[in-house]
């Protein structure tokens, strides 16, 4: 059974979702997102393992305060979840914007994350939906009132109502849009997602980009799912993932878009029960870390660390 949970951190309400017991699993959601786009996979999940879902700060029912929200930031308030928990290692499972923060994770603190797993990850190429990068324009700050407001946010809800009338699904994508911009109607969730979005992308694509470290997680059972008709982050950006981590597992749900845990979550669900079973966590060291790093760096030509 599945209970919303809050927890204090630096003073800070951080709000999350829990379930089960058994290996811990963190489920991490993107930008505009909230726990709840891990709730139809939580009850499937907890059967076998103990989930956390948190509302990221600047999102959901967690806090907004005016600060650093970038994805170091959140990493680091990942960590300290699953540290204040009781948690030693976790598998750590990002979407989207979340899966930036997974990989930020398993970079600073490699001692702590036993599984990486990435949904649709952002930070693996500079291709992003136009929406996005217009979003971080100078000037959004004004226009995002009006996308969020009551009347456009009721229009969007009624187009995907009329699409099903007609039979044509609307799908997680539209919904989750919609509901999304919605949430900026509140000018401290505003506030904190357009912060968010300006550390991650500009108005030429993703600005951030992971590939040239992936190598970092060698050793480290890694899983890439994406739908093939995402049309928020490309399909082809899973590739990247999976060349860039050998050993890595690839998941390709055809007929889904951005949020392959909503458009089959029983698939999903059964996708990571099954990683989690048959792979044996990481038990990385920071001394790992410096290894490949000395050794990353020696590769690419560049001077050793003292």
């Amino acid at each position: 059974m599945q209970t919303r949970q809050q927890a204090e951190i630096h003073g800070h309400r951080v709000s999350y979702l829990a379930a089960g017991e058994g290996p811990p699993v963190i489920l991490i959601h993107g930008v505009t997102g909230t726990c709840d786009q891990w709730a139809p996979v939580l009850p499937l999940l907890s059967a076998r393992c103990s989930v956390v879902a948190p509302d990221l700060l600047g999102h959901g029912q967690s806090a907004k305060p005016r600060g650093d929200y970038s994805l170091g930031a959140y990493a680091s308030g990942v960590r300290d979840l699953v540290v204040g928990l009781g948690h030693e290692r976790v598998t750590v499972v990002g979407h989207s914007l979340g899966g930036g923060i997974a990989m930020q994770f398993a970079y600073q603190f490699p001692e702590r994350c036993e599984r990486l797993v990435l949904v649709a990850s952002g930070g693996l190429g500079q291709e992003v939906h136009p929406v996005l990068r217009a979003a971080t324009l100078p000037g959004s700050e004004l226009v995002l009132p009006l996308i969020a407001g009551n009347r456009v946010h009721a229009a969007g809800t009624a187009v995907a109502g009329l699409l099903d009338k007609v039979g044509l699904r609307a799908g997680p994508d539209i919904a989750e849009m919609v509901r999304g911009y919605g949430s900026l109607a509140d000018t401290d969730t505003r506030r904190a997602f357009v912060h968010t979005l300006r550390s991650v992308v500009d108005p030429m694509g993703q600005r951030v980009n992971a590939t040239d470290r992936l190598y970092l997680a060698a050793g480290m059972p890694a899983l890439i799912v994406w739908g093939r008709r995402d049309r928020v982050i490309p399909v082809s950006h899973a590739g990247v993932a999976e060349r860039g981590m050998p050993g890595s597992r690839l998941e390709i749900f055809e007929r889904s878009g951005h949020f392959p845990q909503l458009d089959d979550p029983v698939r999903f669900a059964s996708v990571l029960t099954d990683f989690i079973k048959t792979t044996e966590g990481a038990a990385l060291e920071a001394d790992t870390l410096r290894e490949r790093l000395l050794a990353g760096s020696a590769r690419n030509g560049a001077p050793a660390a003292p």
